[in-house]
């Protein structure tokens, strides 16, 4: 099987033509960030994730790691990898300059993460949660903690992983059980147990920096009463050197269905008398600090989808131009590629058209955060778009890819139920996407209450006016059709959407409750129709410029082929999200 080719010209246009990234070269700030260097970054991270970390994914998946009295070995090959993914600078590519960084914008780092996620989503899963890490400590204001510890993760040397879950507690971050004791030299002694702790032990960097929400023993009851620490495995002093090995012990490391590279790890803090933390800005606030990175591992979750759609599509369409089988439809001629058969044909297409609708998604998310720096007129607007989104593209993002990958094993047939092919890697590397950073029930619950409801859908009628400017553009192109009508009830749905869920309110909980899920998947079909819908455009226009007309009407073929085959569901969706509760708010679970 072949490597990952990171799709470059793909990736060039939605970033240039499609993404509010193409409005970049109006703007002062930006002026460093022009065409060729994003070329060049884009093009040097596309040999490193074809050449050095693609190479890796199946070999790791299939070795895995490996656990010995407390110590985590990682696959052959990834600690070199790591190395020379710190040397090149590509772990602090958006973080600041001042740190060790790049500096670079979020719309050209959306797009080189892609490529790691894609090459070897095992490997990569640290970055972002670097990225989060670095973000908390720059809001938390805490000059002694950035002094001793943000360069080093920026740069790599050290490494950081989310300590949040616990045993019986799951999702619930209110209930943490583990305990914080204040100490009279301002530092604290943690004492619980972690589970599920991506890259929580490993042998990538001498130090591992824990960020654990715990609980003071004067703490209000519930979330309202959790605090963040940092706790490092090897304890730091004040001129940033380590020290002394903390109280902090990997207990085991999970046997997963997937991502098998990636060590997810049980931690216990804290077992010969307390591990030594130091507190994150304030008591109590600790889930406000952690959302930083949180929101941040929801959108590098989101791109999972998007990657895993995309090695899925260059493993299927590279095996259904190699396999023959059966007789073309058309002219009668036997044994055709199977990519010639029109329902292969439509899986592909199906597989690249979502693939292009959410690059251009995050693309877009990405060029918000941007904008939302640089505008301090607007920033609120930025914000309150990447807010609502940010549900939207991890839950949306995530069970399109799940559903990408048992595409890609169609495609195969039967070979691709069998390890040999590599694809059936991918069905069981994105399945736990729609779990981590927040399952797709509490993103739909989120999206619902804490977005829509929050602020009386004021997010969404600005989405929704969004979509309709760049309608008129669409339905003015010689090329638009019948589809036109469809996206016409599209946006009407969507209106019709958010009226209900502000008719419910708080009174009706249960029903929004129960068609929560439903309402997300529709905003997410609606906001890929909409981004198709300016990459139709886009391509249109290009055509007045462009000799490479085949490529261009190929991605206006694709647009209209997503309006035609995912737009629609939006209609039952709706209908769905007004009758959800039926049945359920009236059915007895048997014990």
């Amino acid at each position: 099987m072949a490597n990952y080719s990171a799709p470059l010209k793909d990736m060039d246009f939605l970033l240039k033509h499609v993404a509010d990234s193409r409005q970049f070269d109006q703007l002062a700030h930006f002026d460093d960030y022009d065409a060729p260097l994003l070329a060049a970054v884009l093009e040097e991270a596309a040999k490193f994730a074809g050449q050095v970390l693609s190479p890796l994914n199946q070999t790791g998946d299939i070795e895995g790691c490996h656990f010995n009295d407390g110590a985590v070995t990682t696959p052959a090959g990834w600690t070199d990898a790591y190395q020379q993914f710190c040397d090149n600078g590509w772990l602090g590519l958006a973080l600041p300059e001042a740190y060790g960084g790049q500096s670079l914008p979020r719309f050209i780092a959306a797009a080189v993460h892609e490529m790691w996620l894609s090459s070897n989503l095992s490997f990569v899963m640290f970055q972002a949660l670097t990225q989060g890490a670095a973000e908390i400590l720059l809001a938390a204001k805490d000059d002694r903690l950035k002094q001793r510890y943000l360069e080093k993760l920026v740069t790599g040397e050290w490494a950081t992983c989310m300590s949040l879950t616990e045993p019986g507690a799951g999702s619930d971050l209110g209930n943490t059980r583990t305990r914080a004791v204040r100490q009279e030299d301002g530092n604290y002694l943690i004492r619980g147990q972690k589970i599920y702790i991506t890259y929580g032990e490993h042998d990538l960097t001498d130090n591992i920096v824990h960020l654990v929400l715990a609980k003071t023993p004067d703490s209000p009851a519930g979330a309202k009463g959790v605090s963040l620490f940092i706790v490092p495995k090897y304890k730091v002093d004040e001129a940033g050197q380590c020290g002394e090995l903390n109280d902090v012990r990997c207990v085991s490391i999970e046997h997963k269905t997937g991502l098998h590279g990636s060590p997810t790890c049980s931690i216990s803090y804290g077992d010969e008398g307390g591990a030594i933390g130091e507190l994150v800005g304030e008591e109590n606030r600790g889930l406000e600090y952690m959302f930083i990175l949180m929101n941040e591992a929801r959108l590098s979750t989101g791109q999972q989808g998007v990657a895993i759609g995309e090695m899925g599509y260059q493993r299927a369409l590279e095996y259904s131009l190699e396999r023959t089988q059966g007789r073309d439809a058309l002219t009668g001629e036997t044994n055709v590629q199977i990519a010639r058969h029109p329902d292969v044909k439509r899986m592909l297409m199906g597989l690249r058209a979502q693939v292009t609708a959410l690059r251009a998604l995050s693309y877009q998310i990405a060029s918000r955060l941007d904008l939302a720096e640089v505008d301090s007129q607007d920033r609120a607007a930025h914000l309150q778009f990447v807010a609502l989104m940010t549900p939207i593209f991890k839950a949306f993002s995530t069970e399109s890819g799940n559903q990408m990958a048992g595409t890609t094993i169609q495609i195969f047939g039967g070979m691709g139920f069998v390890e040999e092919t590599g694809v059936a890697q991918l069905m069981r590397d994105i399945r736990v996407t729609t779990i981590y950073e927040g399952t797709t029930g509490i993103q739909a619950n989120d999206l619902v209450f804490r977005k829509v409801l929050a602020d009386q859908g004021a997010a969404l009628t600005a989405l929704v006016s969004e979509i309709e400017t760049d309608f008129a553009l669409y339905s003015a192109l010689d090329c638009a059709g019948a589809e036109t009508e469809m996206l016409t009830q599209m946006i009407r749905v969507v209106k019709d959407t958010a009226d209900y869920i502000l008719q419910q309110g708080k009174e009706g909980r249960e029903a929004l409750l129960c068609g929560a899920v439903n309402v997300l998947e529709l905003l997410g079909i609606a906001c890929c129709s909409w981004m198709m819908m300016r990459t139709a455009v886009a391509a249109e226009k290009q055509k007045l410029q462009s000799t490479d007309r085949d490529y261009l009407n190929n991605l206006i073929a694709l647009s209209r082929f997503y309006f035609a085959h995912f737009t629609p569901k939006v209609l039952a969706l709706h209908h769905t999200v007004i009758s959800a509760g039926t049945g359920i708010q009236d059915y007895q679970i048997e014990e």
